[in-house]
Parts: C-alpha cells; sequence; structure tokens
C-alpha cells in the first residue's frame, strides 16, 4: 500500500499545550512538563567525562530504504506504508522528510528518552535473566495505536521536543559504564529510527553488548535484513490476530507482521512475542487459540510469548483493566495449542512469570514482576533433567 503524506506537526495534538491533566488515575503531561522531562531524561547523559554530551547535532541525516522518483518525489522502503512524500513533505511516522528529492531523518542522535531498565520490562524472559538494558528511544511511529502507553512520544514530531545530540558511541559508553548487558531500542517504535539504531548496536558490539529491538514488527524486509544482523534478540507486539483491530485500533495491517515475524525467525535472531490483552477487543479466547496454533505453525513451538494486562491509557479510557482471569485463560489456551513457553504480564505474583523446563516442567527461572528471583539454568539447562531451555543465557 502507498501513501502520499505531507508535512504536518503535532504540536497541540497529542501534546496538551495547557496544564496537566487526569485520565482516570492516570496522569496526562502537558507539553511543556513533557519537553522537561524530555530534557531531563537525556540529561542523565552528562553525569561525568565520559556521558558528556557532543557538542552540537550534526547537519541532516540522509535516511536509508528510499528511492528517488521523479520531480524530487522519494519513496520510503522502511516500513509497509511505503509513504511516497513531495518535496518539503514528510512521513507518516513525522521524523522522515522529503528536502529537495533527499529523504532525511530528523531523528539521528537525538534521543528524547534514555533509562536503564531490567531486561524483564522490555519484556525479554529468555535474555540475560537479571541484566540491565540502556533503553532508547526518540519521537514517531509508523502505527497510531488507541492504546498506546508511550503516546507522548511515540505520537510526537521533532519540533514537539529539543533533546541534545547523543552520538552512538556516547549511548554505548553509557551503557558499558553502568554494567548494562544491552542496549535497547524501545518506547517509541525504532524502526523510525532505524539509522541511528544500527550505528548505536555496531557501536555497542565494540563495548562487547549486545542489542535488542521492542518492536511492533512493521519494517520492511531489507530494513530488517540489517537490524537482524546487528540485534541479539528482538520482541514484537503482535497487536491482535485480525486486520479489523490492526486497521481501526492502530492503522496498520496484520498481514506484513505475520510475514516479518517469519523472516525474523528465519535469519535466526531471537524472537518473542507480546500481545496486550485488551477486555472486547482482542480477548476471544477462539481469537487466540487461532493466534497461537499459527505461531507453532509457522514459528515453531519454542517462541516465547507473553499475554500482558491492559490498563486504560492514551484514547482507550472507557474500558476496564484486563481480568486476571482472562490472561490465566489465554495462557492455558495457548498451551493447550502446543507453545511451550507461555508468559502472563503486568499482574505480579502469578505462575504465568515463571520459566518452566520443557521436558520435567520445573521452574527454572522464577520472578516477580520485573524481578528476577533465581536462574537455575546451568549452562542454559535444567539442573533436573538436563533438558536445554532455549534462550540467551551467557
Amino acid at each position: 500500500m502507498l501513501c502520499f503524506w505531507v508535512s504536518m506537526t503535532t504540536s497541540g495534538k497529542t501534546l496538551q499545550d495547557s496544564t496537566d491533566r487526569k485520565i482516570g488515575n492516570h496522569s496526562i503531561l502537558s507539553r511543556r512538563a513533557f519537553l522537561k522531562a524530555a530534557g531531563l531524561a537525556g540529561a542523565g547523559l552528562t553525569a561525568g567525562p565520559a556521558g558528556a554530551a557532543s557538542a552540537a547535532a550534526p547537519p541532516p541525516h540522509e535516511a536509508r530504504f528510499y528511492d528517488k522518483l521523479k520531480n524530487n518525489l522519494v519513496r520510503c522502503r522502511l516500513c509497509p506504508k511505503g509513504c511516497v512524500v513531495p518535496p518539503g513533505g514528510a512521513g507518516y511516522c513525522r521524523v522522515r522528510e522529503n528536502r529537495d528529492g533527499t529523504y532525511v531523518t530528523r531523528v539521528y542522535g537525538l534521543p528524547c528518552a534514555v533509562h536503564d531498565d531490567p531486561i524483564e520490562k522490555k519484556p525479554l524472559f529468555h535474555v540475560y535473566p537479571g541484566s540491565r538494558a540502556l533503553s532508547i528511544a526518540t519521537v514517531g511511529c509508523n502505527m497510531h495505536c488507541k492504546f498506546c502507553q508511550n503516546w507522548d512520544i511515540s505520537q510526537a514530531s521533532p519540533d514537539d521536543v529539543s533533546p541534545p545530540y547523543r552520538a552512538p558511541e556516547t549511548i554505548a559508553e553509557r551503557a558499558a559504564r553502568q554494567g548494562c548487558k544491552t542496549v535497547a531500542y524501545t518506547y517509541n517504535e525504532p524502526t523510525v529510527f532505524c539509522e541511528y539504531m544500527l550505528d548505536c548496536a555496531r557501536a555497542a558490539r565494540e563495548q562487547g553488548i549486545g542489542n535488542v529491538m521492542i518492536s511492533n514488527g512493521y519494517i520492511g524486509r531489507e530494513p530488517l535484513a540489517a537490524v537482524c544482523r546487528e540485534m541479539t534478540a528482538v520482541k514484537v507486539d503482535l497487536k491482535a490476530f485480525t486486520q479489523r483491530f490492526y486497521r481501526e485500533m492502530c492503522e496498520g495491517d496484520l498481514q506484513p507482521v505475520l510475514d516479518i515475524l517469519k523472516s525474523i525467525k528465519a535469519t535466526g535472531t531471537w524472537l518473542e512475542i507480546v500481545v496486550l490483552i485488551i477486555p472486547t477487543r482482542n480477548d476471544s479466547l477462539d481469537e487466540i487459540k487461532r493466534m497461537a496454533h499459527w505461531i507453532v505453525t509457522e514459528l515453531g513451538p519454542l517462541v516465547p510469548i507473553h499475554f500482558t494486562r491492559f490498563h486504560p491509557c492514551y484514547k482507550i479510557v472507557n474500558l476496564p483493566p484486563t481480568p486476571p482471569s482472562t490472561l490465566r485463560d489465554a495462557r492455558d489456551a495457548a498451551l493447550a495449542e502446543g507453545c511451550r513457553f507461555v508468559y502472563t504480564g503486568n499482574m505480579p505474583g502469578q505462575a504465568g512469570e515463571h520459566t518452566y523446563c520443557p521436558g520435567c516442567n520445573t521452574p527454572v527461572v522464577t520472578r516477580y514482576g520485573f524481578l528476577l528471583l533465581e536462574n537455575r539454568l546451568r549452562n542454559g539447562r535444567c539442573p533436573q533433567c538436563n533438558t536445554e531451555v532455549p534462550g540467551i543465557w551467557a
């Protein structure tokens, strides 16, 4: 599908220009408060000489994965939207612009969020349990999910924030200094800052640090191949298993995501899948069974699946949080379809937080929320029966 976009700004649309407000129990930042928070997130990099920000941002960075057309038009090949952008226009993601026939990214080196997170928060349960991930994001996204938890940055434009420039080497150096095992590209959709992600990933690898991409899976095959060469693991949010949900709730399409999931698996890159279960929207057991059957058939039974609890946010504030019983039923249904590693998230204290040996069903990695309680694996094997548990453990 081709899209034709013109330049736009979200100022006053997704970021509030007035005072902070609340929807239910959720605070919604004003534009001024968000800018302050974004600035503080970036300022975290300045602690100590090794974390100092680069003095000045470089000129606009030319994008990769696009074609030059007649009359200075460009066609983006970064994601399935395939935006055709006129001179002076921007793509759907708002962060890539056509400047006289050259497509540029406006967010290279400009992360508006930089945080040190547990890897379990991504969530990745089969990748370095108990480790830390330096997590970065820019503004922008190539979907518009009505239930987005990070809408204040994913639906913002570069004009809404002014973070300091951070070279890829600066990101890698901070990750090393803080003892992070990985750099995570997360919070918004990393596909839209693909060039920066790839350069940060290479810089991190030079420091002996891995990389994980937390994605909606809406990416073209060529950029995906480049990403998978650099990533230790990829986690994909599979929003639902119907085209209607993707179209009405995300402004996207299901089939390209399914195709990309198969492509990631084919590269040998470690893959985990997360499904946010939203009451009345994607919580039917029939849909979950069909999704689980597809995963087992097309990706294999060993790909971990996380069913996570929805809480009202952004444009979906009229629905209740997901009942715990719904997540437990979803987990049972996926296990019955043959999935071997099925988790429940956003509700600590459940049996679905733990990793069980596929051979003897012994708990081998136990957790509470984002906290690792115990890792009993020995060289990736169950201490009880010596069955191998797939993942990246050491």
